[in-house]
């Protein structure tokens, strides 16, 4: 079986069969690619039904050459389910990456942003014509919902539901979730909705897409990722800082002002509790608070 005839049929595997987002199937090409990419280079002709588990090794060799453990790992996550895959369908008769150990990793305390940190990039948008109170919009969505950046350019217009103060999320494995939405994020977009947005020549395609370019088309995450440098830029805020930065942000000071992880969790779409839990390294006053609280002994 050539490589790209199995790779074209792993894709769909992972688009029809578990549901997953085209950003994520993106990524699973690519740590794919990575083999197939190191195969031709070194003219090593064999297929994805009977490379074997020492090539596979000689492989990874190299790659932790220049990749940290992070993208290591990552990149052994992707093969091992391409793998797990061509042994479901009957392809091969073992999965050659099951003996192979990911790195250990730590786990890297997110980024994030103080509320002064928050006003100064807000206050750096231009707000001279149409793009920036789209900018304007866009960052307010990002920090008060908490949103990652494939959930922003996907939003409808038919995933706002005002009148209930609520968004309709798509998140990843095509998950729905309902997030609230504070009455100034409101303001914001209906404004930009009623005002702004008309301004452009909208694509028909896009038309129900919330978030468009000068073209009237829906926006690509590089773009996103470019506003968000050029506002911090302007800002004079010196942090490394990306649209996710927001999404961070928006969990920590949800924690900081007392709210509970269960609440956090739900509306951040993380599948599991441990992954919220990470917020709780990154705020120790909240940590101090439930010790002075329910500890017997916290006098």
């Amino acid at each position: 079986m050539k490589w790209i005839n199995a790779l074209k049929d792993f894709e769909h595997f992972l688009k029809i069969e578990r549901g997953l987002s085209e950003n994520t199937i993106l990524n699973y090409r690519f740590d794919v690619s990575k083999l197939v990419n190191y195969l031709e280079e070194n003219k090593i002709n064999v297929n994805a039904k009977d490379i074997d588990k020492y090539l596979m090794q000689e492989f990874l060799f190299q790659i932790s050459k220049t990749k940290n453990s992070r993208t290591q790992s990552r990149i052994i996550s992707g093969l091992r389910s391409f793998f797990d895959y061509m042994v479901f369908e009957n392809y091969r008769l073992d999965n050659p990456m099951e003996q192979i150990e990911t790195p250990k990793i730590g786990r890297k305390l997110p980024d994030t942003l103080s509320v002064k940190e928050i006003d100064r990039i807000i206050a750096a948008i231009d707000l001279n014509n149409y793009l920036g109170y789209r900018n304007l919009t866009i960052i307010e969505m990002l920090y008060s919902c908490g949103l990652r950046v494939s959930e922003l350019i996907n939003l409808k217009l038919s995933d706002l539901f005002i009148e209930e103060d609520f968004i309709k999320v798509t998140g990843k494995g095509n998950k729905q979730r309902f997030v609230p939405i504070g009455l100034n994020t409101q303001k914001l977009i209906l404004s930009y909705l009623k005002i702004h947005r008309p301004l452009i020549k909208i694509s028909t395609n896009d038309s129900d897409t919330i978030f468009l370019n000068r073209n009237g088309k829906k926006l690509t995450r590089a773009m996103i990722f470019t506003i968000v440098k050029k506002i911090k830029i302007k800002a004079g805020i010196k942090k490394n800082v990306s649209p996710h930065t927001f999404r961070h942000s928006f969990a920590t000071h949800l924690l900081e002002n007392g709210a509970d992880l269960r609440s956090i969790q739900m509306m951040m779409g993380h599948e599991s509790i441990t992954t919220t839990e990470i917020y709780m390294h990154l705020d120790k006053s909240y940590l101090k608070k439930v010790m002075n609280t329910f500890h017997p002994r916290k006098i």
